[in-house]
C-alpha cells in the first residue's frame, strides 16, 4: 500500500478540520462586490452575454464552493481585456481565452472585479470565451434573504440544508458575471455536484441527474434569459411534489415543489395553491413567461426570494385571513415582475416590487371581492414612508434604492409603488390599466406562448404606455408619485354651503387629480382640472373625501401613527 496519498489525504482533513468555518457575515465583503448594477465600466458594456455554463460543487465539511465557469460573449465594441465581477473570497486558479489556458499572474482579482487581458483585442462581433477555475469560501448571508450570500443549515434531522441568495449583492458572491440588470445570458447551463442521498433542484429543465463513483450526484439544469441574481443553488434531503398544469393559452406547464421530509400534509397544502395562483396571473396578466420550463418552488431556510422558475419559500406554511400564502405568491408574481418583465436600471425596481406587492390585493380581489381587496390595501398603507422619491431618474446601484440606511426609498418601492399602481388603475380604468400592464411585461397585448420573450423595461417607457393605452398624457401623475418624496395632500375649505378641495404637491407641480366626495348619501366626482374644485353642500350635510380610498395621498392620521411607532420601537 502507497501510504504517500493516504498520508496527504490524513493531512487535507485536518487542517479542513483545523480551520473554523466562517460565521455569519464572514468572510467579508468588498465594496465593489456589495455594487450590483451602477455606472458600468465601458469593457462590460462591449459585451453581449451569450451563455453561461456553470458547474459548482457545495463543500459542507469546509463550507466551500468550488466552481467552473465557461462564458460565451460576442463584443459589440472593441474591447482588449475581461472585466469579470466575481467575489475575491473565491480565488481563481485557472484561466483560459478560447482556449488557450493563461499563465498564472496574468489575471488580478484585487477588489472584487476580476480582471483578464485578452491575448489578442477583439473587434465588434467577435466571440470571446472565457474559462474560468475558482474555489473558496462564500460569504455567508447574516439574515438572508435581506442581506445575501449563502445559508448553511440544518434539516431537523441533522443534514445539510444549503441555499444561495443574491438580489442585492448580486451573482458575484459565487460565480463569474455581469453584475447589472441587462446583463442577462441568453442561456444558462448548470452542473451542481451534492453529497450522497441529496439533491440539487434549480433553474430551468431538468437534463439528468449523474451519479458519480463515490455516490455523489451531479444535477444538470437548463434556463433562458435569468436575471443573473435569480440564478440559485439550493441543496437537501428534499422529497417532491410534481404535477401539470393546462394553461388556458393551451400549453402544459409542468409544476413541482421540494420540500423537506416529514411535511408531506403541509406541502400538499402549498402545492394546492399553484394552480389557481397561474390561472390568477394568466388570466388578468398573460401567459407563464416559462412554460417550456417549469413552475418550480424549493423549501429554502430562508424567507424566500423569486429565482427564476425555482422560488426560495421559506414562509413555515403560515396560515392567512385572506386563504393563501402569500409568500408563495409574492415570489410568484416576480416571474412576471422581475424576471419577464426586468428593470433595465435598479433606479426602476418599483416595476419589481410595487407591481410584486399589488398582486397580492389583486388576487384578494380576484378571489373575494372588493372587501378583501381593500383590507389588504389598507394593511400597506401605513408601511409608507414618504422620505425619498422612489425614481431618481439615474443609473444607481440596488443598494442605493433598497437600503434606506443608504438614502434609499427601501419599503416605499414596495408600498408606495403598490398603492400607486392602485390609484392608476382607478384612474385609467381596469382594461387601460391591465393592457399597460401586460404592455410593460411582454411589449404587446395580445401575449402568447411563443410570441414573446423576456425583456427590459423602465419608468419612462411605463408612462409612454400609458399614454399609448389611454391617449393621454400622465406625466403629472408619474412625476408627483415616482418623482417626489411627498405624498400630495388634499386641503379643503369651507365658505358658507361652498367647499373648495386643493391639491398641494411639492415642487407646485401640477396635479389634476379627479377625486370622489360623497355627500349624505350621493357620491360626485370632482375633475380637478386646475388642481382645485368646489362643490356646494348643505352646511347640515356629512361629507367624506375619498370615501373608497381610490387615491394615494397624505393622510396626518397615518402620519401620527407612525411618530408614535416609532417612539415604541426606541
Amino acid at each position: 500500500m502507497n501510504r504517500i496519498p493516504m498520508l496527504a489525504v490524513i493531512l487535507l482533513a485536518s487542517t479542513a478540520m483545523a480551520t473554523p468555518l466562517p460565521k455569519k457575515g464572514e468572510p467579508p465583503l468588498t465594496e465593489q462586490t456589495k455594487r450590483s448594477g451602477g455606472i458600468r465600466p465601458a469593457e462590460q458594456l462591449a459585451l453581449r452575454f451569450d451563455t453561461a455554463d456553470l458547474s459548482f460543487e457545495v463543500l459542507p465539511e469546509t463550507q466551500e464552493l468550488a466552481g467552473v465557469a465557461v462564458l460565451d460573449f460576442t463584443a459589440t465594441a472593441p474591447v482588449s481585456r475581461l472585466l469579470i465581477d466575481l467575489d475575491r473570497n473565491l480565488p481563481v486558479s485557472a484561466v483560459s481565452i478560447d482556449g488557450v489556458a493563461l499563465k498564472p499572474g496574468t489575471w488580478s482579482n484585487p477588489d472584487g472585479q476580476l480582471v483578464i487581458p485578452l491575448p489578442r483585442a477583439k473587434g465588434a462581433g467577435q466571440k470571446i470565451r472565457a474559462s474560468i477555475t475558482y474555489r473558496g469560501t462564500p460569504h455567508v448571508a447574516v439574515r438572508a434573504p435581506w442581506d445575501d450570500g449563502v445559508v448553511w443549515s440544518k434539516t431537523p434531522d441533522g443534514r445539510l440544508w444549503f441555499a444561495t441568495t443574491a438580489q442585492g449583492y448580486g451573482c458575484d458572491l459565487f460565480w463569474p458575471c455581469l453584475d447589472f440588470p441587462t446583463a442577462e445570458p441568453e442561456q444558462v447551463t448548470l452542473h451542481i455536484t451534492v453529497p450522497a442521498g441529496l439533491k440539487a433542484p434549480s433553474n430551468g429543465r431538468l437534463l439528468g441527474v449523474d451519479t458519480l463513483p463515490d455516490g455523489r450526484t451531479r444535477w444538470n439544469w437548463r434556463t433562458r434569459n435569468p436575471n443573473t441574481y435569480a440564478i440559485a443553488l439550493n441543496v437537501g434531503p428534499y422529497e417532491e411534489i410534481s404535477g401539470t398544469y393546462k394553461s388556458r393559452f393551451g400549453n402544459t406547464i409542468p409544476m413541482h415543489y421540494w420540500y423537506l421530509p416529514g411535511e408531506k400534509p403541509q406541502a400538499e397544502k402549498l402545492f394546492a395553491e399553484f394552480a389557481p395562483t397561474l390561472d390568477f396571473f394568466e388570466s388578468l396578466v398573460g401567459p407563464f413567461p416559462f412554460g417550456d420550463e417549469k413552475v418550480g418552488v424549493v423549501e429554502t431556510p430562508h424567507k424566500g426570494m423569486e429565482h427564476q422558475t425555482i422560488n426560495a419559500y421559506g414562509n413555515e406554511y403560515a396560515k392567512a385571513v385572506e386563504g393563501f400564502d402569500w409568500l408563495f405568491q409574492h415570489e410568484f408574481t416576480h416571474e412576471w415582475f422581475a424576471n419577464q418583465l426586468t428593470a433595465a436600471n435598479w433606479d426602476d425596481f418599483w416595476l419589481h416590487e410595487g407591481y410584486g406587492s399589488y398582486m397580492q390585493p389583486a388576487y384578494g380581489r380576484w378571489r373575494e371581492g372588493e372587501a378583501r381587496y381593500a383590507a389588504m390595501m389598507d394593511l400597506q398603507r401605513p408601511q409608507i414612508a414618504a422620505k425619498v422619491p422612489i425614481v431618481r431618474d439615474r443609473v444607481i446601484t440596488e443598494e442605493d434604492v433598497y437600503e434606506a440606511a443608504n438614502g434609499g426609498p427601501g419599503l416605499d418601492i414596495y408600498m408606495k409603488g403598490s398603492w400607486m399602481l392602485h390609484t392608476l388603475r382607478n384612474l385609467i380604468g381596469d382594461k387601460a390599466f391591465w393592457d399597460v400592464t401586460r404592455l410593460a411585461v411582454y411589449g404587446r397585448t395580445d401575449p402568447k406562448p411563443g410570441n414573446f420573450k423576456p425583456r427590459f423595461g423602465s419608468s419612462r417607457e411605463y408612462e409612454g404606455f400609458v399614454r399609448q393605452v389611454t391617449g393621454r398624457d400622465y406625466r403629472w401623475f408619474f412625476d408627483v408619485y415616482l418623482r417626489e418624496a411627498a405624498l400630495p395632500d388634499l386641503e379643503q375649505t369651507r365658505d358658507g354651503d361652498r367647499l373648495t378641495l386643493r391639491w398641494k404637491v411639492a415642487n407646485d407641480r401640477p396635479f389634476p387629480m379627479p377625486i370622489e366626495v360623497q355627500v349624505g348619501d350621493r357620491i360626485e366626482k370632482l375633475p380637478m382640472t386646475d388642481g382645485s374644485g368646489t362643490l356646494v353642500v348643505p352646511a347640515d350635510a356629512h361629507v367624506v373625501i375619498d370615501p373608497w380610498a381610490r387615491v394615494l395621498k397624505r393622510s396626518t392620521a397615518i402620519e401620527e401613527f407612525q411618530a408614535w411607532r416609532a417612539t415604541r420601537k426606541n
